[in-house]
């Protein structure tokens, strides 16, 4: 391996030594493993910020293309394609403004040697997906975006779409994240004396359980006694620069919504909303969960671009708790569509974990920024009680 790619030390754990017959998602500390083995490679240390309960944070390199459509590589190296579709390159060393609708090509700081038997899938990071900032990951000889095939050994490049905001990014900011995976990580993998776990809640109650119920489906709340019911993108607002966290003022580049008398929304084609499920989720330690695109033929719209929910979402060791809300990223095509309160919107679908990770999402060391939430738009934005000087009325309650 060449001396420019880093791998770090960490405390002795290898891949090699997760047993044969272990199947899952691999855990904080075996991503860390990973990248001690080599398996995860980048020009510099990988920061400790990046490693999450079940995912790893991937970074922007300094340059990338513009181009005029989207494609995947097929039989080809993902850059032997550009000649005919780049539209020039972009300087990522400095602030690069990417504008609304058009394609752009970055590739990523990090670069994977998969061990036979692991595979890897990636997705947006929730904050990216808030943004409405579309991403996908390809890889060299790639035929599936955000898939990457077992014993993969290359480069990662991520497709970025910026939908309702022109935004600015730099080298080094993280806009996706990435699963490694061994073997089968679907629940019925287990060892077969799992306790039922309770995942999903309504008005308290369970409605779900772990290991029986391995794919639910969410519904939306438009009833939030008196308050508006979620957001929708303002067209032709200012720039956003993704680098930056609870600096900009919500009414900026929001409004809010809310049902008719009848307690129905409908949804405006081409236009983003950010809306809340009316259940609450609840993810236990030893699994991870994906919000998945709902199927279209229920509706032309399409719903939850960001889809890893973390070990520890929605859930505490030591108190009884509930779960926290999904906040569902919505988009209608081609025509309005209505949807009312108590609709299926979102499918939520569970996967094992190899091993129970280390650090949960909500503790301090995974630095979580949706636990417990509510409506809550992305990091960039000033929430509540986090502005200095000004009157809470300017932060994000004042839209709902």
């Amino acid at each position: 391996m060449e001396d420019a790619l880093i791998a770090r030390r960490e405390d002795g754990r290898s891949l090699a030594d997760i047993p044969t017959s272990a199947h899952g998602i691999l855990p904080h500390q075996l991503l860390k493993a990973a990248v001690t083995d080599g398996a995860i490679v980048a020009p510099t240390p990988i920061p400790d910020s990046s490693y999450q309960p079940a995912s790893l944070d991937l970074r922007l390199s300094d340059h990338g293309w513009r181009l005029r459509t989207s494609f995947l590589p097929g039989s080809e190296p993902v850059e032997n394609r550009l000649a005919d579709i780049s539209m020039g390159e972009i300087d990522l060393r400095k602030e690069a403004i990417l504008e609304r609708n058009r394609p752009y090509l970055i590739p990523l700081m990090e670069q994977l040697h998969l061990p036979k038997g692991f595979r890897a899938k990636a997705n947006p990071r929730s904050s990216t997906g808030r943004m409405d900032v579309f991403t996908r990951v390809i890889t060299d000889e790639g035929i599936r975006f955000d898939e990457i095939s077992e014993g993969y050994e290359g480069g990662l490049y991520l497709e970025i779409v910026p939908l309702s905001f022109t935004v600015s990014i730099r080298e080094g900011t993280s806009l996706n994240q990435v699963r490694l995976i061994k073997g089968d990580a679907s629940t019925g993998t287990g060892t077969g004396d799992d306790s039922p776990e309770p995942t999903l809640f309504r008005d308290g109650a369970a409605t779900a359980w772990l290991p029986e119920m391995s794919t639910v489906f969410l519904t939306v709340d438009l009833d939030l006694k008196g308050r508006n019911v979620g957001y929708r993108a303002r067209a032709n607002s200012g720039l956003l620069d993704l680098s930056k966290k609870e600096i900009y003022e919500p009414e900026d580049f929001w409004e809010p919504v809310s049902p008719d008398r009848q307690g129905r929304l409908i949804l405006e084609p081409e236009t983003f909303y950010l809306l809340v499920s009316r259940e609450t989720v609840r993810v236990p330690p030893n699994y991870a969960a994906e919000m998945t695109a709902y199927d279209p033929t229920s509706g032309e719209l399409r719903t939850h671009y960001a889809g890893f929910f973390d070990p520890g979402f929605g859930y505490s060791p030591v108190t009884e708790n509930v779960g926290s809300r999904a906040v569902m990223e919505v988009r209608a095509h081609d025509v309005p569509f209505m949807i009312e309160h108590g609709q299926d919107i979102a499918r939520l679908e569970f996967s094992r974990m190899l091993d129970t990770p280390d650090v949960l999402y909500g503790e301090e060391q995974a630095a979580s920024s949706y636990q417990g939430q509510d409506l809550f738009l992305s990091k960039h934005f000033v929430r509540s009680g986090n502005r200095k000087g000004k009157s809470d009325a300017t932060s994000q309650d004042r839209l709902i």
